[in-house]
């Protein structure tokens, strides 16, 4: 039987979301979604329109799963502590982080030998792949070496910023106060503005509505839980007069989604016992659980397959057809090679990598 420490929603979201936004860039790039357009517009316009919307799950959940985080641990007494914190945080997130920019790298030059496609992008200089190793490619306006990766930088970013104000404000009234001031600067001000997007402040509505969800419910104090529902009732409040002036979409997706995870987010795998008899989860639940323990991993790869699909398509003449059911075969195979590519890079990599920290 599956921990009881696996939560059904948590797992299904991350698995939801990295499968979207794969399907979303199978969508955007190259010539096999130019072709596999042809056969199934419909559904390739909607991926590459709303796919993107995807993001809004990442941050909401990153919120989520960093407070959890970060509120259990005694250890951000001291400006030390929480230096400690941040930079474990950047070494868990960096080897598979760094095997996934080194493959990208490699499937780069292999596709341009045939793929002449603005999204293959130039050869990578050391000065890209050092500001990439720092997560300062989009801050240093470099071009990303892979799709995705600012996701990685902005989500470290996130995570420090909330360690810092947990620091600062042990007490969590002050932190629940200040989530909500940034989270509706940024909903209704910040992530309007192209010009913030390498910054934690673009991003930061939809993952500190993400902390508050996790406060209201979960945090021990009961006082903590009711003054973040106050709060968070308030920035729904906020979204709602907003939408009457200009409605986002993304705004309403990443409430809902820390919505749900208020009423559902503690529903462990073990609920799923009939008359309170211990039985083993379904198969449709550690399917959701390996993908979803493997999505990071799915997440970084997923790009190196779609160059390796794109060269492959053209490189053996396939692209001149202009066939939408092959083109749409290789965006499968792209997404199954994700996936079982992410399986080893979260065996072989991931875990391991996960002893490197600074006690």
């Amino acid at each position: 039987m599956q921990s009881k420490n696996h939560f059904l929603l948590v797992d299904f979201l991350k698995t939801f979301a990295a499968f979207t936004i794969i399907l979303h860039h199978l969508s955007s790039y190259g010539q096999i979604a130019e072709d596999a357009r042809l056969l199934q517009p419909g559904v390739m316009t909607f991926l590459f329109e709303y796919g993107r919307y995807a993001v809004q799950i990442f941050l909401v959940m990153g919120g989520y799963l960093a407070a959890q985080s970060l509120s259990k641990t005694s250890n951000l007494k001291t400006p030390q502590d929480v230096l400690k914190t941040i930079i474990n945080r950047y070494l868990r997130l960096f080897a598979p982080y760094i095997v996934a920019l080194l493959l990208t790298i490699a499937c780069a030059w292999v596709a341009r030998f045939w793929v002449q496609d603005e999204f293959v992008g130039q050869s990578e200089t050391l000065g890209q792949l050092l500001a990439h190793l720092f997560f300062l490619q989009g801050i240093l306006g470099l071009d990303a070496i892979s799709a995705g990766v600012w996701y990685v930088a902005i989500d470290w970013q996130l995570y420090a910023i909330l360690a810092l104000m947990l620091g600062m404000f042990p007490g969590f009234r002050s932190v629940i106060w200040i989530l909500m001031v940034l989270c509706v600067t940024s909903l209704l001000y910040f992530n309007r503005l192209g010009e913030y997007e390498n910054y934690f402040i673009y991003f930061i509505g939809a993952y500190g509505l993400g902390a508050l969800a996790q406060l209201c419910k979960n945090y021990p104090d009961p006082l903590v839980n009711r003054f973040a529902r106050i709060m968070f009732a308030l920035i729904g409040v906020a979204i709602v007069i907003a939408s009457f002036q200009q409605f986002w979409l993304r705004n309403i997706l990443a409430y809902l989604v820390a919505i749900a995870l208020i009423f559902f987010g503690d529903w462990a795998y073990k609920d799923q016992a009939r008359d309170h008899k211990p039985i083993e989860p379904h198969k449709l639940f550690n399917a959701i659980l390996w993908s979803s323990r493997r999505s990071y991993c799915a997440f970084l790869l997923h790009f190196s397959f779609i160059l390796l699909a794109n060269s492959l398509y053209i490189g053996w003449g396939m692209s001149r057809l202009h066939d939408g059911a092959l083109a749409l075969a290789l965006m499968m195979m792209a997404l199954v090679g994700s996936w079982m590519a992410a399986n080893y890079l979260y065996r072989w990599v991931e875990v391991p990598s996960r002893k490197l920290k600074i006690d």
